[in-house]
Order: structure tokens, then C-alpha cells, then sequence
């Protein structure tokens, strides 16, 4: 089986709040990654983490957003797939890079929302309806619902992933600095490192990828 990973956010602001306030959920966008690491994230949101007007299809760069919003939350979320289901939204992904002018923000669309009635303008989407869409063309996830209608709430409460990570930006930001400095140490001090040195924060596979790497 392959991987995918959801990427949950709380991040500050107006337009934030009221979104907040309408699905009524901490975690107000959502992105997919086709890594662990959250190198290669995409999503509909903001082209530059500070201004929110500008939006559209964007490979988020967490660096840049944790220097905008320093006290972010994030949560990661694995999902199973297979290979040839992974390659299909990887390509679907790098295409809409390359196209990713022509995607938009739905804002029209989200009163529609609020009524529970679908609508759909080409190339328009919010976070979540754009990665619905896109999982539920490529199999791996079905709605009991048209995807324009799906929220970040939706895929909170999606049973089928498995959640790895919750904590601050900053946590996992270090953390996966700590992680790839401690790959490039000799195996005698990689032993020496303690499971919970990423502090506070949740990595059900941190354990496992250092034993994996001591063989």
C-alpha cells in the first residue's frame, strides 16, 4: 500500500474566524501531501500565507507559512492508497501546478454551502472540495454528498486516516529538522536519542522509522 497525507490548519485572521465560526471546527483548511515531511503539500489557499485575498492552487511552503502565522496548529493525517492511486493524484497534482492560474478560490460558492445546495464554477473550488473531488476520482475516498459541499470537517471526521501528528507548526518544523539531522549521525549516538525528544508533540511512527534505520 502507498500513502497520502491530509494536512489540517488553524491559522489566525478575520476570514479565518468566520469560517471557524461557521463549520464550527478548530481546523479550518485542509492540504494534501505526498509526503510524510510535507515538502511536497498543495491546496487551494493563499499564493502568500499573509494575504488573504489572493488564493488559488499553491504548493504550501511550511517554512514561509510558520515565519506568517508562528503560533499555527497543524494536524497529519495519513491515508491509504494504492501505488497506481498515488501516481494518479500526483499527476493530477503536478498538472494543476502548472496550470495553477486558471484554479480560483470558490467564494461565490460559499453561501451554498451554508444552504446544503451543490454548485460548481469551473476551476473554482475551496480547500476541501478540490481534494474531495480529487480523491473521489482517483477512489480512494467516497461522499454521501456532491463534493462542493465537502468542508475540513468532512475530513476531520473521516474514519479511514490515521492521524500522526498534533501539535504547533513549530513542533513539527523542529522535530523533522531533529529527524533528518539524526539520520546523518553514527548509529552509537542515533541509539542515544530519546523516543519523546520532539516534546509535546504525536508521531505514532517516530519509534519505528529509528529502528528501521539501526538495521
Amino acid at each position: 500500500m502507498a500513502k497520502l497525507y491530509l494536512v489540517f490548519v488553524d491559522t489566525p485572521g478575520l476570514f479565518a474566524g468566520i469560517i471557524r465560526r461557521v463549520i464550527r471546527q478548530k481546523y479550518i483548511h485542509v492540504a494534501i501531501s505526498l509526503d510524510a515531511d510535507l515538502d511536497e503539500t498543495y491546496s487551494i489557499g493563499r499564493r502568500h500565507p499573509s494575504i488573504p485575498l489572493l488564493a488559488g492552487f499553491e504548493r504550501e511552503d511550511k517554512e514561509k507559512i510558520l515565519r506568517a502565522f508562528p503560533g499555527a496548529d497543524y494536524m497529519v493525517c495519513s491515508l491509504e492508497c494504492t501505488p497506481e492511486q498515488k501516481a494518479r493524484v500526483e499527476e493530477q497534482l503536478r498538472e494543476a501546478m502548472e496550470n495553477r492560474f486558471q484554479y480560483h478560490y470558490a467564494v461565490i460558492g460559499l453561501p451554498f454551502i451554508l444552504l446544503k445546495k451543490p454548485f460548481y464554477q469551473k476551476r473554482h473550488y475551496t480547500c476541501s472540495s478540490y481534494i474531495a473531488r480529487l480523491l473521489e476520482e482517483s477512489g480512494i475516498c467516497s461522499w454521501d454528498k456532491h463534493f462542493s459541499l465537502v468542508t475540513p470537517k468532512d475530513f476531520y471526521q473521516y474514519r479511514e486516516k490515521e492521524v500522526l501528528f498534533e501539535g504547533s507548526l513549530r513542533e513539527f518544523v523542529q522535530t523533522r529538522q531533529k529527524w533528518s539531522d539524526s539520520r546523518r549521525l553514527p548509529v552509537y549516538l542515533l541509539r542515544r536519542l530519546s523516543p519523546a525528544y520532539a516534546g509535546t508533540v504525536y508521531l505514532k511512527n517516530q519509534s519505528k522509522r529509528r529502528a528501521d534505520y539501526e538495521r
